[in-house]
């Protein structure tokens, strides 16, 4: 048996610079951290040597890779094909379609799965392309690259997205302190809906492809991740939750679907009980809220958001990782 993982991950700044609308005419850059909430990928020798058994939210056992329903499972089967007689399972730390880059973890920590199978080696780098390749080229998702890599690398980065495809990344260097006070300041919330990423992403990009103002937002949303950055080696994380703010106000400008009156209503009651600023995370439209806010009122803000589930977390600092190899008899 192999079991592997990869990371969710939080978004800070950037998001949506990650999609070929847009690195392919300016360069493209996320800042985002790991977490430590997983997607676990198991495989075992299946009895049926002619058959993959195939369990996530739904089971399937099929003989033919065509057949299979799932699509990354699919496609990634295909691509790194085990030896027939395999058993595949999944099992993640928080629901699909919140905004923490589940489909790309999954494929992630698939792949890697399937490659150590296969005993074939990879980087970090070519572990996050492969990937890319499987959901943006193969099954045309209108998603972009941060999520895969963020999956692959773990920790907290730079993401840059050049002109041609290529993505550069660079580790921001904070000490163990400054990333454990950096965390404190930081809150998350799920607001118990889900959301078709596919469908808020589907119209941002048409917003994109289409409107020189969504294009010019966009534009200035990046160049807040440098801005962010330098707040992290400051420790000015007051002007990190404004510009988080900033950064929200901007990308809710570039969609219609990516907030609601709900959704709007719980970040305003946060603000007024002492959060600087937060945002939505992932595409929009629903998942979790993430909000920066000082220890010394998180009290405060928990109170007026009762009945909105806090999440726990810290930050990942292994990314992609194998987790168990067992020989099979």
């Amino acid at each position: 048996m192999i079991i592997t993982r990869a990371p969710f991950r939080v978004s800070f700044f950037g998001g949506g610079s990650d999609i070929p609308s847009f690195y392919k005419r300016q360069k493209g850059a996320v800042l985002s951290v790991a977490i430590n909430k997983y997607m676990y990928i198991s495989t075992h020798r299946y009895f049926q040597k002619n058959r993959f058994s195939l369990k996530y939210s739904n089971a399937e056992i099929v003989e033919h890779l065509d057949d299979v329903q799932h699509p990354l499972l699919r496609e990634i089967l295909k691509k790194y094909t085990p030896p027939v007689g395999i058993e595949i399972s999944s099992v993640a730390d928080i629901p699909a379609g919140t905004g923490l880059g589940s489909s790309s973890s999954f494929a992630v920590a698939a792949i890697h799965n399937l490659l150590v199978r296969l005993s074939r080696n990879c980087t970090k780098q070519e572990l996050a392309e492969m990937a890319c390749e499987i959901e943006i080229d193969k099954l045309n998702e209108p998603v972009g690259k941060q999520d895969q890599y963020a999956a692959a690398f773990g920790s907290l980065n730079v993401f840059e997205f050049l002109e041609d495809g290529k993505v550069l990344d660079r580790r921001v260097p904070l000490n163990s302190n400054d990333k454990k006070d950096f965390r404190s300041h930081l809150m998350l919330f799920y607001t118990g809906t889900t959301r078709s990423a596919s469908e808020v992403l589907h119209d941002q990009k048409k917003n994109l492809d289409t409107k020189t103002q969504s294009q010019n937002t966009l534009q200035e949303m990046v160049q807040l991740v440098s801005e962010g950055e330098k707040c992290l080696y400051e420790k000015n994380f007051e002007k990190f939750g404004m510009l988080l703010h900033r950064s929200w106000e901007m990308k809710k400008t570039l969609s219609t679907k990516i907030s609601s009156s709900g959704l709007d209503e719980i970040y305003q009651k946060a603000k007024n009980a002492g959060a600087i600023g937060g945002k939505l995370l992932g595409a929009g439209g629903g998942g979790f809220l993430l909000f920066v806010c000082p220890p010394s009122k998180q009290t405060q803000l928990q109170g007026a958001l009762q009945g909105v589930e806090q999440i726990n977390f810290e930050f990942d600092e292994e990314g992609a990782k194998v987790l168990f190899y067992g020989e099979e008899q």
